[in-house]
């Protein structure tokens, strides 16, 4: 298999797949948040154990994924805008 072809022997790039992404960042954000709910739960022995730290790490977690919810729904009202000027 050659590791570089010229630009007239590649084959045409396939069109990309369409996924639902906003399911994919919710279903890890619920993750996070029910991980979370299990560390506020359960604060006294983590930090008894010196585990307190993955309190903060499921709230962030939780932080970044509502941050990548809002992230996809600005990139879908973008699209949706760009595509409707046209």
């Amino acid at each position: 298999m050659p590791v570089y072809l010229p630009p007239e022997e590649r084959r045409e790039d396939p069109t990309p797949l369409r996924t639902d992404d906003r399911r994919t960042v919710l279903v890890g954000t619920a993750v996070w948040l029910a991980l979370l709910v299990g560390t506020l739960v359960s604060r006294d022995g983590l930090v008894d154990t010196g585990r307190g730290w993955w309190t903060w790490s499921c709230l962030a977690g939780v932080a970044l994924g509502l941050l990548g919810l809002a992230y996809l729904h600005h990139r879908e009202t973008t699209q949706h805008r760009d595509v409707s000027r046209r």
